[in-house]
């Protein structure tokens, strides 16, 4: 029971903490140095990561520290509070989900918050995107959507096997998204030789890039199961943005090959590029669409995988074998599902779109002043996202440190310093970010 102490009026615990020892961390509570024995954080060298802050609780923009220091989120935990934390509309739909039901399986069973949820998803995307297939994680939701574009070619006598990703992609740390996953910059290069062997190409930003993309493709035709790339910005390779006529010559090309076009949105859906989903600003509808991350507004864990109709329609028959053999214990699970229809609760009712348009007119003129500093190499702007990527990777641990001595928290990803901040961030919170981010680089 790390975090808690262990009820006293429950039969069989003790009064006594179950964590051993006493903390040796001055000032902080009492669990952290069970933490610290026995949790297993993300992305770390365990060895020589810096301690982690210990956080008591959140609080619109906020973070607050066990230490009683607080810090303003930057990058809205991993890009998933679009309306800041503990927004009332979210918590009440989850308490309410809550005494009614929890969770239960999802096979054989529905519930009306994953119908509610399915239905509302089918009417905001695209096109017919509007077959609705929940799970847990963005990496998952990935998974599903490999998979669904794997049997559909089996379910059609054609048994295309491999996919092809762009240079710079990240799309998960599971097995399979691993594969497609950029195997030289990414952070999953320890893995090669071992994984699927997939086919990497580049964004096709000019003539020469799009004809070679246009050759791949056709060398590779009768192979692709599908083609699958983050619309706009590829988030975990560097914050790198394309234009959305890219986006719209490579969903062309997949129409020209007839290979499958699977859109990871699990980062740029639910406003953060400006629009509700980035493939809008291209005018085209993928055949599978994943979504996560803001999906709850940034509460509890759920994804989705939606297909087109003349997708699902290749796994409709009285052939059991058609049928999609997936199914996560915890999918469509019905808290998720109640923050889920919470969360678009708040961008129909309120204009989470116009804030994003301010965040970004705000940003560009906060952050421009960056582009000038020695050991900047570009600044970059899209919607809600702030880039400022240095010409090499600072000292992270001393720049982090560095904005939570300003009460920032800001996490730099390699050369790139960013920010994806909370839809609803107050003018002076998003200045204290700029000005912390103008301050710390300016004499890099």
């Amino acid at each position: 029971m790390v975090g808690h102490p262990p009820p006293k009026d429950q039969p069989g615990f003790s009064d006594q903490p179950d964590w051993p020892g006493q903390p040796d961390w001055p000032g902080q509570p009492d669990w952290y140095e069970a933490g610290l024995q026995h949790l297993w954080f993300p992305y770390s060298q365990m060895k020589t990561a810096q301690p982690p802050l210990a956080i008591a609780s959140t609080h619109g923009e906020r973070l607050q520290l066990a230490d009683g220091r607080s810090l303003i989120d930057g990058i809205a935990s991993w890009w998933t509070a679009a309306h800041g934390y503990n927004h009332p509309h979210i918590l009440a739909a989850i308490q309410k989900q809550l005494q009614a039901m929890p969770h239960v399986m999802f096979g054989g069973l529905m519930h009306e918050p994953a119908a509610r949820l399915a239905a509302r998803l089918a009417q905001h995307l695209p096109g017919d995107l509007d077959r609705v297939f929940f799970a847990e994680s963005g990496s998952v939701s990935v998974e599903v959507a490999m998979k669904i574009a794997l049997q559909y070619g089996i379910n059609q006598g054609r048994r295309r096997h491999r996919f092809l990703f762009f240079r710079h992609g990240y799309h998960g740390d599971t097995l399979g998204t691993m594969a497609v996953c950029d195997p030289d910059e990414g952070m999953h290069r320890h893995f090669e030789g071992m994984l699927a062997q997939q086919i990497m190409g580049e964004l096709p930003d000019d003539p020469a890039r799009l004809t070679a993309l246009d050759d791949l493709m056709s060398r590779h035709a009768d192979d692709l199961a599908a083609v699958i790339i983050e619309p706009l910005v590829q988030g975990a390779g560097g914050m790198r943005f394309h234009r959305p006529e890219t986006l719209k010559v490579v969903a062309d090309l997949c129409k020209k090959h007839d290979i499958l076009l699977i859109l990871d949105e699990i980062f740029t859906g639910f406003g953060r590029t400006g629009t509700l989903f980035a493939c809008q600003q291209a005018g085209i509808v993928p055949d599978i669409i994943t979504l996560s991350k803001a999906l709850t507004g940034g509460t509890l864990p759920l994804s989705a995988a939606i297909a087109r109709r003349g997708i699902y329609d290749a796994f409709h028959s009285d052939d059991p074998d058609h049928a999609l053999m997936h199914g996560p214990t915890y999918m469509a699970h019905a808290l998720g599902c109640a923050a889920a229809n919470a969360s678009l609760d708040l961008f129909q009712s309120e204009d989470r779109l116009g804030q994003c348009a301010a965040i970004s007119r705000q940003l560009a003129d906060e952050l421009e002043p960056c582009r000038h500093f020695p050991g900047v190499r570009d600044v970059r702007i899209l919607g809600a996202i702030g880039v400022v990527e240095l010409m090499r990777p600072p000292n992270i641990d001393k720049l982090r440190q560095a904005f939570i001595d300003r009460g920032l928290w800001i996490r730099p990803l390699g050369s790139v310093v960013y920010l994806t901040p909370a839809l609803t961030i107050s003018p002076a919170d998003l200045s204290a970010l700029t000005e912390g981010i103008r301050a710390c680089l300016k004499d890099l």
